[in-house]
């Protein structure tokens, strides 16, 4: 049966109004379509441009009828979403990506058993459900490993690193001091790779998917410091980079804009990390560099329209402004210097806090070839570097908004 098509002038939800929201209702009024943002922080960027905002939390009843009758259909910006919520406005109105989707992907032991269940590569790993079974989950996987809590958790946060025997009895005691009821632990074996790479996929309403160019990134402290545009992996490797996550996404079943992260490691092999069921950090780079964005498919996909081209127009590289870091960009000199390098683009989140680790911004430099648009973009980190990481914390960035959660 043929998708129904929204035209411009309906209204589009989206749970969630950080900066991936923003960006997606930028794109949206863009096109001509109206926003009702649901985030329960009034001073969340995302309300800055919706027609409609709602601020309870996200499991009230009332604001939810109201949000319903409000808009055509609905997406999100963040995986822990109540999934009980998206269910809910599935039976009412479309939601993409699914209900069904979002219950996988915003648990990690679910995630892990849905790509095994499909034959897809991932790293060894064990479910814990109780701290006293961490010795025999490191039995079992060997060192080094890495415990995850099973939901929640980004940017490092839920993580701990366990090197060596030494290691698992103060990690058992940091789980003991943060278990709650139903808490679970995946236990990853630590994957030595040579690369992080992404594939941004895109699966339109009729099923047909399509991927942009695989992307090299690179962390820092858990967060995504660099991205660039394309990867330089072998072009067969890269090839199978993209089959795997449309493979991937595929067997979720469900229109939407996904990002399937990968480890590349020494041997030529790609374990799949995880899955992304929204616009993701290693993709803003298609704001600048891209025919068609992330967040403009994210649009058309919602509103049941062809999904646009994937074509990467230039190299590119994209820094995070973690953090202290917008302040040395848009004060003074570090605000002019940045403005004169050829194909530096700043985009900037409209957070009015500043914390440490927190995603503030995103420079993205364009060139005619990659190795450019990298050497610019290590120019850049290594002047940001220069300024201690945690300083300025807590300051607060004239005519900008809070958010509170960064993805």
């Amino acid at each position: 049966m043929k998708a129904q098509i929204l035209e411009p002038g309906a209204v589009l939800g989206v749970l969630g109004g950080g900066q991936l929201g923003a960006m997606f209702a930028g794109a949206a009024r863009r096109l001509g379509y109206r926003v009702a943002v649901w985030d329960p922080d009034r001073d969340a960027p995302a309300h800055q441009l919706a027609a409609y905002s709602f601020t309870a939390p996200f499991l009230d009843v009332e604001t939810r009828d109201r949000f319903s009758q409000t808009v055509h259909a609905v997406t999100y910006e963040w995986e822990n979403i109540p999934a009980d919520l998206c269910e809910w406005l599935e039976r009412r109105h479309p939601v993409r990506p699914s209900g069904f989707v979002l219950r996988i992907i915003q648990d990690r032991i679910q995630q892990k058993q849905f790509l095994e269940g499909h034959n897809l590569p991932v790293a060894p790993f064990a479910v814990i459900e109780s701290p006293d079974q961490l010795p025999e989950a490191i039995r079992s996987i060997g060192f080094p490993a890495l415990c995850k809590t099973a939901r929640s958790g980004y940017d490092g946060k839920g993580q701990w690193f366990i090197q060596d025997p030494s290691d698992v009895a103060q990690v058992s005691r940091e789980l003991y001091a943060c278990t709650r009821d139903g808490q679970r632990w995946i236990l990853e074996q630590a994957v030595t790779f040579e690369r992080e790479v992404s594939v941004l996929v895109v699966s339109g309403p009729n099923g047909n998917c399509r991927t942009y160019p695989p992307v090299d990134n690179r962390h820092e402290r858990g967060i995504l410091r660099l991205t660039l545009a394309p990867t330089s992996l072998p072009v067969e490797t890269a090839a199978n980079a993209s089959h795997l996550a449309v493979q991937a996404v595929s067997a979720l079943n469900s229109p939407g804009v996904f990002c399937v992260e990968f480890f590349h490691t020494a041997d030529g092999a790609l374990f799949i990390n995880e899955i992304a069921p929204r616009p993701h950090n290693s993709g803003h780079y298609t704001l600048d560099a891209c025919t068609v964005s992330q967040f403009e498919q994210q649009v058309r996909i919602l509103c049941g329209v062809m999904i646009g081209e994937v074509q990467l127009l230039r190299p590119a590289a994209m820094v995070n402004l973690i953090g202290n870091e917008v302040s040395a960009v848009t004060a003074g000199s570090g605000y002019s210097d940045l403005m004169a390098i050829p194909g530096a683009l700043l985009h900037l989140y409209g957070k009015r806090t500043i914390r440490a680790g927190r995603k503030m911004g995103h420079v993205t430099f364009l060139a005619e070839e990659r190795s450019a648009a990298e050497e610019r973009a290590l120019g850049l980190i290594k002047q940001l570097s220069e300024r201690p990481f945690s300083a300025l914390a807590g300051e607060h960035v004239p005519v900008q908004k809070t958010e509170p959660r960064d993805v």
